[in-house]
C-alpha cells in the first residue's frame, strides 16, 4: 500500500519543547502544524490506518517559496531543482514534525518507519509533499 499527500503552507520542523510556568509545552506553531498534517492526511486519505507494526518508508519532500528578490535565472534553477535551500528548518525537523504528527492517525507509531528520505526544494508553491508506503526488503551490504 502507498499514500501520498500534500501540506500546502511554507515547510515548518518540529520546534523544541519549552518550559514555562513550572512545565513543559509545545510551542504553538509546532501544534499548529501538526494538526495540518493530520487534517491534510484526512482529507486525502480518510481513515485509512497502516495495519500495527508495518515497517514503514516514509517520503518527505519540502518545497520552499522562492525568495522574491531572485532574479529570473536563479528563479528558473531553483524550479528546475539546480539550485537548492540550505535554509532552516534542518531536514530532520521537517521529517520529525511529519513522523509525530502522524502517530496514531496513520500507523500506530512513529517507531515502525524504518526507512526515510527528506529532501528540500524550492517550488512556486511551497507545500510538503508526503509519500508512506510499506517498506520493502533492501539490499544490505555484507558485513
Amino acid at each position: 500500500m502507498r499514500i501520498e499527500f500534500t501540506v500546502y503552507g511554507k515547510p515548518l520542523g518540529k520546534q523544541r519543547h519549552r518550559d514555562g510556568n513550572g512545565k513543559h509545552y509545545t510551542p504553538k506553531q509546532t501544534e499548529d502544524r501538526e494538526n495540518l498534517i493530520k487534517w491534510s492526511y484526512k482529507k486525502e486519505c480518510g481513515n485509512y490506518r497502516f495495519p500495527d507494526k508495518t515497517p514503514l518508508d516514509l517520503r518527505v519532500y519540502a518545497y520552499f517559496p522562492i525568495p522574491k528578490s531572485t532574479s529570473k535565472l536563479n528563479r528558473q534553477k531553483m524550479i528546475d531543482g539546480e539550485i537548492r535551500p540550505t535554509v532552516v528548518p534542518d531536514y530532520d525537523n521537517i521529517a520529525k514534525i511529519v513522523s509525530d504528527a502522524l502517530n496514531g492517525i496513520a500507523y500506530d507509531d512513529d517507531r515502525c518507519v524504518v526507512d526515510s528520505m527528506q529532501r528540500k526544494f524550492y517550488g512556486e508553491i511551497p507545500r510538503t509533499v508526503i509519500i508512506i508506503q510499506e517498506a520493502k526488503s533492501p539490499e544490505r551490504s555484507k558485513q
